[in-house]
């Protein structure tokens, strides 16, 4: 078809919701090329993906690593500038709010190259996020904006972005999951390996710099989580990644026995949780929209949230780390019949942003036998 495409990534949610368009590219034959910036540094959060996926291995990786945002976004933009100006692609792909994003985007828009960024048009309103500052950068300098609800592409609208450079695609993370819920049923021996087989459990992940980078923040998280469960008499199962973790070690800080600490999980173990626990408590964007989809209700451990649509069809409450809201909303969420619609779309979301980025539509070859 002519046209040529690098797919940037670098962070776990990034391999997971683009694998669904690196798919599509296989299945296909579509010329595109893949860079890792390796922004995710620990091997259980990164390369497993890849294997589980069923993805071949990026033809680049930076491997730059963790480091402060300045830093890593600077390395990440002339190692990704250099692969570009050597690759030539006609279109760049990026998705999400990650500094993988961000660098990304700002290489491209200084090349004669488009820039597309699937997950277009999410807001939190707080500034304080740095997600939300590479969001907001990645879409005004993007050409193909892939906002994945209404909602998204409203904000869009409302900061003088035209519609000519707004598709509503869904969500990839749905083609994600459809793909991936009956392999992970099939394949993961998670429940078993850690006893959880017909067995009654909270989920939770807590990750992000607002809460597990202040001491007192994360301390109450804690507090209030435990005191949820406990009232309940239910245990809470918490993956933690390294990041937390390192904080744990230098707040010094005791985690209650019903808190408890297991490894990062690979991704189909980690959606085999998702989808047998009660509750899932997080302040994580995407397993906030993927607890809506396996239809698992949610309490977000923030006080903001670029998701509304999951708050709109009732899967999902926002709490915040104040203790007694955190038992408040757990009361109100636990047990909730999980009868809400999927706002997401229907699965088919890679599919519409390739024929966008193709210029096809779904008679050509895309969407049907070639």
């Amino acid at each position: 078809m002519g046209v040529d495409l690098a797919i940037i990534l670098g962070t776990r949610p990034e391999i997971i919701k683009l694998s669904p368009i690196i798919h599509e590219c296989e299945q296909r034959d579509l010329s595109y090329t893949l860079i890792h910036t390796g922004q995710h540094y620990s091997d259980s959060l990164d390369t497993v993906f890849f294997e589980q996926l069923e993805l071949p291995s990026p033809q680049y990786n930076l491997e730059v690593g963790s480091d402060a945002h300045g830093a890593q976004t600077g390395q990440m933009l002339a190692g990704i500038e250099e692969i570009l100006l050597d690759e030539k692609p006609d279109i760049v792909l990026v998705q999400g709010d990650t500094n993988s994003v961000l660098a990304g985007a700002l290489a491209t828009s200084k090349l004669d190259m488009e820039i597309g960024h699937v997950e277009a048009g999410l807001r939190s309103f707080d500034r304080d996020m740095p997600e939300e500052t590479n969001r907001v950068v990645t879409d005004h300098v993007a050409d193909y904006l892939f906002a994945p609800t209404e909602q998204s592409q409203a904000y869009l609208r409302e900061e003088g972005i035209p519609d000519s450079r707004i598709t509503i695609t869904g969500n990839t993370v749905v083609d994600a999951l459809y793909r991936n819920r009956e392999l992970a049923e099939r394949k993961s021996s998670v429940l078993d390996d850690l006893g959880l087989v017909d067995t009654t459990f909270f989920l939770m992940t807590a990750h992000r710099a607002e809460n597990v980078d202040d001491e007192a923040r994360f301390r109450s998280l804690l507090s209030g989580v435990s005191q949820a469960a406990e009232e309940h008499s239910v245990d809470v199962i918490y993956p933690i990644h390294p990041r937390a973790k390192a904080k744990l070690d230098e707040f010094e800080l005791s985690v209650p026995e019903n808190i408890r600490l297991i490894d990062s999980q690979e991704y189909l173990d980690f959606l085999r949780l998702e989808s047998e626990a009660d509750l899932i408590l997080t302040d994580s964007g995407g397993v906030q929209e993927e607890a809506c989809i396996v239809g698992v209700p949610c309490v977000t451990l923030r006080d903001s949230t670029e998701r509304p649509e999951t708050l709109d069809v009732g899967a999902n409450v926002l709490a915040g780390v104040a203790p007694d809201q955190i038992r408040s909303s757990v009361d109100t969420m636990y047990g909730k019949v999980s009868d809400w619609k999927n706002p997401f779309g229907d699965g088919n979301s890679a599919t519409t942003i390739l024929q966008t980025v193709f210029k096809t539509t779904p008679a050509d070859s895309l969407a049907g036998d070639t």
